[in-house]
């Protein structure tokens, strides 16, 4: 009987430690060599062919330890975690009960995309690592803190000293040692930091010594964003915003026109501005500042003709 209720304890607490809290409603079952249950400390501890099921989600491994009160949860030993889409295998892992698991020693996190309007033949995504931090409940976030290798059977492999991810959103980030390979479109970069965002505009960005090579042509700079076509080419359409007379940069100046002045007349040094004789209606009347105009009546034009 104790034995049973150790069984029944240790898959209630698989169900929302070792997966997600969420998920408590769906069926577990754990099987196990030797099975443990300590009352007072709430750990389950299982030796020998581990099988751990709940829902979608399997898990298997040599030795684990389930903690009822805090829901964490430790598999150690030949590893498998499989859940839905995703199969991760390493030597051993931990979860927290709140949709954090960490793999350790020989990681290798694999997800095998369906067929769908983008890859009718499906996709296969590896990442390999040391280790690395996983949220399924955040759009399948995946954080190598250490480095690795991030693959695509369709779009190509990623490395970088650091690397993240999140698999939904076909978005990775790498920085340090930044490289991208795209066999399908012969193209290979690299820089201090790669952003590569496949699924809304198909770009990567390339910052810090960047370079992009593609059918021999190379360019280099300190920030680069190559856009990526569905046929497997570089978009040519430009995407830096021009001012709109920047091609009359690059035209022949037309030459000044030569345009000549009427000589100006001089005037005596000691003539008064009231003594400059007007010459024409449309040269300036100039007037002399002496005259009192408050003295002078305003004489009004005639209208008659």
């Amino acid at each position: 009987m104790k034995k049973i209720f150790a069984m029944f304890t240790a898959a209630m607490l698989v169900s929302s430690a070792a997966v997600a809290a969420d998920k408590d409603d769906q069926p577990s079952e754990v099987n196990a060599d030797v099975i443990e249950y300590d009352m007072n400390t709430g750990v389950v501890a299982a030796e020998g062919n581990i099988l751990l099921k709940h829902g979608t989600t399997r898990a298997t491994g040599l030795h684990a330890m389930f903690n009822v009160n805090t829901k964490e949860a430790h598999l150690i030993g030949n590893v498998i975690v499989v859940d839905e889409d995703m199969r991760i295998t390493c030597n051993a892992l931990k979860s927290n009960g709140q949709g954090h698991m960490v793999a350790d020693g020989n990681v290798i996190a694999t997800q095998n995309l369906a067929p769908n309007e983008k890859y009718p033949e499906g996709d296969t995504r590896t990442f390999t690592s040391e280790h690395i931090d996983y949220f399924p409940d955040d759009r399948k976030h995946v954080v190598i803190p250490t480095g690795g290798v991030a693959e695509s059977r369709v779009e190509g492999t990623f490395t970088a000293d650091n690397m993240e991810g999140w698999i939904d959103d076909e978005r990775y980030i790498g920085k340090g040692n930044a490289h991208l390979v795209s066999t399908q479109r012969n193209l290979e970069a690299g820089g201090d930091q790669v952003d590569y965002d496949g699924k809304q505009e198909g770009k990567a960005v390339l910052s810090g010594n960047a370079w992009a090579i593609q059918d021999n042509n190379t360019i280099r700079g300190n920030r680069l964003t190559v856009y990526l076509a569905d046929d497997g080419s570089l978009k040519a359409e430009p995407r830096v915003q021009m001012p709109e007379d920047f091609s009359d940069a690059f035209k022949p100046k037309p030459k000044p026109v030569e345009t000549k002045s009427e000589p100006v007349e001089p005037v005596e040094e000691n003539s008064t501005p009231a003594q400059v004789e007007e010459k024409s209606a449309d040269e300036a009347v100039v007037i002399n500042p002496e005259e009192n105009f408050a003295d002078k009546p305003f004489e009004e034009k005639s209208n008659e003709s």
